[in-house]
């Protein structure tokens, strides 16, 4: 492990340059390490295991669909080219925002169709957004985190221009205005219930991956305006006597029964929260992080430490929207501490990472983000990373997005298992050969037969090595020799095409066939061609 000093020296010196990889060979790995394989070491920089996704936002059109009243055909083009996008960047997976204002892109029976899909609330876009974004994740074998806003209802704060069936309309008692835009009251109990049967609507009805929470709980404060909750509070404050103690049970409950509903339901979704990225500062909590920021737990009244430690959540994924070195949030000094805060606990952590800074020039250095990564190297607390936003990964300022995918996702990753909600590993496949074909190779194998419920394989992944070679298990331990992760067919015979094998090269290809929570059998019999 490269540790602190030893960053900041390379940093210094330039030593995080972009590097290129090609399959088959083992260079001398970035950073002076040794290569993978060698004296007992893994590749940090090649990691097996590893979370890589970017948020797509929908509301105001941030990201997608890029403008209000696109045909079927452009909305469903546009989609796609943001999961081309992912694979070309090796990414493993997409956080995608299918409700940002009280409303769906998917049939709800309990509220309209968002206006960012036709530009009016309530029209049917002539076909099911959801269901579709969640096919064509999972055709390119990545996961769909289907991303909800729990209580903005609009972003403006007339109940008028809201479609007469509105559930704001049919309950203003429901709701407030605060800061320019509408929400629902966090603190009326039927409000609760509401958003969360909502929600669950598309956990129930559609095959995604994980529920996303961003860090919109209690709206963010505005200078010179109070909440207009103290009739709320007098009526469903029960033995609270500080407001803000029970603003914050109201979201404690949102968390834990969420979780609860969902696991209830499909223990294998999970969920997670993006909350903003400081919980409390060290002046206001011992507890808390050497930082003088906004604090979610007096802003949104969002405790997210407490969900950590009491497991209300899968995996969090706070927005350490910081360069390293700044000094009222320092990304080198809250993303150890965030990795305190998992430690010992069964929550994964994601990094939250701000591609849009780039874009804006508030990163000066384009090895910003790539920085934060190999940073990352030394806390082995951080599951993975997520950028926002889609449109900032594409726009690629300066090459920053170039630099970091270089150096740090030059090969693919599987995403780590999140142990507490189960699956089993598959049977190892049942490899049938490998065959010359045009200027490629085709490995085919057998689907194990599924003998136990949640064993059934839903991926595989692809193994190469130069040669004719017995690859041993420390092999697989990083991903130097992983080719690629594939969806697994409904077709008995499964078939991968190595477009990128040299014509008259020797290899040899393992498969592992992996849960739909990602637990890994052993590898199959070698396959040489």
């Amino acid at each position: 492990m490269i540790n602190r000093r030893r960053f900041l020296e390379l940093s210094a010196t330039g030593a995080g340059a972009a590097y290129a990889v090609s399959i088959g060979t083992l260079p001398a790995a970035a950073h002076g390490r040794a290569p993978a394989g060698q004296a007992g070491a893994t590749d940090p920089f090649r990691p097996k295991h590893q979370f890589r996704a970017m948020w797509i936002a929908s509301v105001t059109n941030i990201d997608w669909p890029s403008a209000t009243g696109l045909s079927i055909d452009q909305q469903q083009a546009e989609f796609i080219a943001w999961l081309d996008l992912a694979e070309e960047l090796n990414l493993n997976a997409v956080i995608s925002q299918v409700r940002p204002t009280a409303d769906a892109f998917w049939p709800s029976p309990y509220e309209p169709w968002s206006q960012y899909l036709t530009g009016t609330q309530g029209q049917d876009p002539g076909y099911d957004p959801l269901a579709f974004q969640v096919a064509e994740a999972h055709r390119r074998n990545l996961e769909f985190h289907a991303w909800f806003n729990p209580y903005r209802v609009s972003m403006q704060t007339d109940p008028a221009q809201l479609v007469p069936t509105h559930p704001a309309r049919v309950h203003p008692d429901w709701v407030f205005p605060y800061g320019g835009k509408l929400y629902y009251n966090p603190g009326i109990p039927d409000v609760r219930r509401f958003v969360e049967d909502a929600m669950l609507d598309a956990v129930l009805h559609y095959d995604i991956d994980a529920a996303h929470f961003d860090d919109y709980f209690y709206p963010y404060p505005v200078a010179g305006q109070e909440l207009p909750d103290a009739d709320t509070f007098a009526t469903h404050g029960g033995s609270f006597t500080d407001i803000g103690d029970w603003r914050r049970d109201n979201i404690n409950r949102l968390v834990r029964e969420m979780q609860h509903r969902i696991h209830q339901h499909k223990p294998w979704v999970k969920f997670g929260v993006s909350p903003f990225g400081i919980w409390r500062n060290a002046a206001s909590d011992p507890l808390g992080s050497d930082t003088n920021g906004t604090e979610s737990y007096n802003a949104n009244y969002a405790d997210t430490r407490r969900w950590v430690k009491e497991g209300w959540i899968d995996y969090i994924n706070p927005q350490v929207y910081w360069q390293i070195g700044l000094t009222v949030a320092d990304y080198a000094k809250l993303t150890p501490w965030w990795a305190d805060v998992v430690e010992h606990t069964d929550v994964h952590l994601y990094i939250g990472q701000a591609a849009y800074k780039q874009t804006s020039g508030v990163f000066t250095d384009p090895d910003e983000l790539s920085n934060h990564l190999t940073f990352n190297h030394d806390y082995p607390e951080v599951d993975g990373d997520v950028y926002f936003s889609a449109k900032d990964v594409r726009t690629d300022a300066n090459d920053s997005i170039s630099r970091l995918v270089a150096t740090h996702y030059s090969r693919p990753a599987i995403i780590p298992p999140i142990r507490h909600l189960g699956g089993k590993a598959p049977r190892r496949p049942d490899p049938v050969g490998a065959r010359r074909q045009d200027h490629a190779v085709v490995v085919s194998w057998r689907s194990p037969a599924d003998h136990d419920h949640g064993s059934s394989p839903a991926s595989y992944a692809i193994w190469r090595f130069d040669g004719h070679v017995r690859p041993n298990d420390h092999e697989l331990a990083d991903a130097t020799h992983l080719l690629a992760t594939v969806r697994r067919t409904d077709d008995h015979l499964q078939q991968f095409v190595d477009h990128d094998a040299v014509s008259a090269g020797r290899y040899t290809y393992l498969i592992t066939a992996l849960d739909r929570l990602w637990n890994s059998s052993s590898a199959s019999p070698a396959v040489q061609i």
